[in-house]
């Protein structure tokens, strides 16, 4: 296998970093390699918030789900989905311009989620691990006034960036799902429980105690605070984007 699939094949998230600073010159190849990800019309429906501000960091890694860690990352993007600026551009020119809808919306988080993990897998060929943080969808009326986002910009993802410690780099990935539970060829085919279970106790060995550890893992991830305020947070960015003017 080449460095590259080496790469993807072996990248985990990185929670803990040495007290190192990321070179400018790395951090300027992080940025440059996110921008030349495929976008859609080449229009760049995202924008990227460097995060220098370390009583902002502090602030984000409060608001989205209180993880310390979070301030303490060397790097902090903050990937937001973006239709603002071609809208305004649009509006100059042209009298008639349609509002930015749903299909817009997908589209820019379509394409900022492939210019983040562009950066992700340039920090990882350079030694630099990172850390997808969801919540940044979360707490959307509070992040909106954080970062100063307009209305047709909303945040997508955040990654934070660092040299992972001796103890992240040896800590073992966990193991992903086999193709037989996710390819599929030529139509979806809907999984039983029964066959998901499977699935799950095959690829990551949950044979022992299976129903118990269902049960915990719905009521930390599905049925948590953090779900139920992303999909209300989701909710309130869908509606300023419907809202009539």
């Amino acid at each position: 296998m080449n460095q590259t699939i080496k790469e993807l094949m072996e990248r985990k998230s990185v929670r803990v970093y040495e007290e190192r600073r990321i070179e400018p010159e790395k951090k300027k190849i992080i940025l440059q390699a996110a921008l030349q990800a495929p976008t859609a019309g080449n229009m760049t429906l995202y924008s990227i918030i460097d995060v220098t501000d370390q009583k902002l960091k502090d602030k984000l890694s409060e608001t989205c789900d209180n993880q310390p860690f979070l301030a303490k990352a060397p790097l902090v993007l903050v990937f937001a989905a973006d239709c603002q600026r071609w809208y305004d551009l649009f509006c100059s020119h042209e009298e008639e311009v349609r509002r930015p809808g749903m299909g817009d919306l997908l589209l820019a988080v379509d394409d900022t989620l492939i210019a983040a993990q562009n950066a992700v897998t340039a920090a990882q060929s350079m030694g630099i691990g990172s850390c997808y943080i969801g919540d940044i969808m979360e707490n959307y009326e509070i992040h909106k006034e954080l970062l100063g986002l307009p209305r047709y910009a909303v945040p997508a993802a955040m990654v934070v960036f660092g040299y992972p410690t001796r103890q992240q780099k040896e800590r073992n990935k966990p193991k992903r799902l086999n193709p037989e539970a996710v390819v599929f060829e030529n139509s979806y085919r809907r999984l039983s429980p029964v066959e998901f279970e499977e699935e799950l106790n095959k690829s990551q060995g949950r044979e022992e105690n299976f129903s118990a550890w269902v049960k915990a893992f719905c009521k930390r991830k599905w049925n948590s605070d953090f779900s139920v305020e992303m999909s209300r947070s989701v909710k309130a960015m869908t509606e300023a984007w419907e809202k009539e003017d």
